[in-house]
């Protein structure tokens, strides 16, 4: 399996790499080589497509479908990547599956596992806890390397409540890093808005930074930057290293952020999102990432999966055309 986050070139630090522009170190091996010849929306002019859409399974949760239904909805509605989550693949393992004949199932179905969503406490201060959650991600990892998944979240578990220093989480993000090295797995630093940790795009980047690890990522959401009050226009201060999978969803103008919840998310463009200024600038920077659609709506959970996932998988389409509309 290639590495999902190059190392930068060897004349540039880790964190110049990280943090500067695609204008000022061209793409990575990544941005070039993997996502970029998967089919999307195109760049104004030719060229190679900035995105492709995924489906995270959170937007169809409430229909308590099995992982393998999952798949046949978001190959059907033309879905290019997924970004299940670890108990969807669990439970198919307990019940009697193959995990690397569902990793088949996936490509057969031409869906990548981007992606897999997890929650172990990596961050926390206290070293019980973290061995625990260490041992947590290894088991996690392994089932992931086993469906051929590339990524898994690692948002602040366990740490909401309480601001942490955010060298010490560095460190413990590059010895979760290192753990993932064994399995061909890449953690990624998640946003969570709501959280005194890793609440702020920012916050999240510092961390990647400082662990010195040449995988290092970010993990963003746009509700979450909302939710914590990053600004969108931080991401141009980012490299095509540093985001390879985006959370996609919207909010409505009428709930101010600091009392929102994830189930007031809805469809990309049906609120008040800056999805033009967002995606031009990840566009302009060269990035060529996954926009996986990430709702907890509880309406849509009572709605057919399939009509939810063909609704998610044009709305992102439509936010990205009206955002980047391809030339001709």
């Amino acid at each position: 399996m290639k590495p999902v986050c190059q190392q930068p070139p060897s004349s540039l630090a880790r964190r110049e790499f990280l943090v500067l522009g695609a204008g000022a170190i061209g793409f990575s091996t990544r941005s070039r080589q993997g996502l970029a010849e998967e089919p999307g929306l195109p760049l104004p002019g030719g060229g190679s497509p900035p995105f492709v859409f995924g489906l995270n399974t959170s937007t169809i949760r409430g229909q308590m479908l099995s992982i393998v239904e999952i798949i046949d909805i978001a190959s059907r509605a033309g879905y290019q990547g997924m970004e299940p989550w670890l108990d969807e693949l669990t439970r198919y393992a307990d019940s009697g599956g193959s995990l690397p004949d569902l990793g088949k199932r996936f490509r057969d179905a031409g869906i990548t596992v981007e992606s897999v969503i997890d929650f172990f406490e990596w961050a926390v201060d206290d070293p019980g806890r973290r061995a625990k959650a260490l041992e947590s991600a290894r088991r996690s990892m392994e089932i992931v390397r086993q469906v051929g998944g590339r990524r898994i979240a690692a948002p602040p578990v366990g740490a909401t409540d309480v601001h942490l220093d955010p060298l010490r989480v560095a460190e413990r993000y590059r010895e979760l890093l290192e753990l993932g090295d064994a399995f061909g797995v890449v953690p990624q630093v998640e946003v969570w808005g709501f959280s005194q940790t890793l609440g702020r795009l920012g916050e999240a980047a510092l961390v990647a930074i400082e662990s010195g690890h040449p995988k290092a990522c970010i993990l963003p959401d746009v509700y979450h930057l909302h939710r914590g009050g990053s600004a969108f226009e931080g991401v141009r201060l980012l490299s095509p290293a540093a985001i390879h999978v985006l959370h996609v969803n919207d909010y409505p103008a009428t709930i101010p952020r600091e009392r929102l919840t994830d189930a007031d998310r809805i469809y990309p463009g049906d609120g008040a999102a800056p999805y033009g200024e967002l995606l031009r600038n990840l566009a302009a920077g060269g990035f060529r990432l996954m926009l996986s659609l990430e709702l907890f709506n509880r309406e849509l959970w009572t709605q057919d999966p399939g009509a939810v996932a063909r609704t998610g998988l044009e709305k992102m389409k439509a936010v990205v055309q009206a955002s980047i509309p391809a030339s001709g």
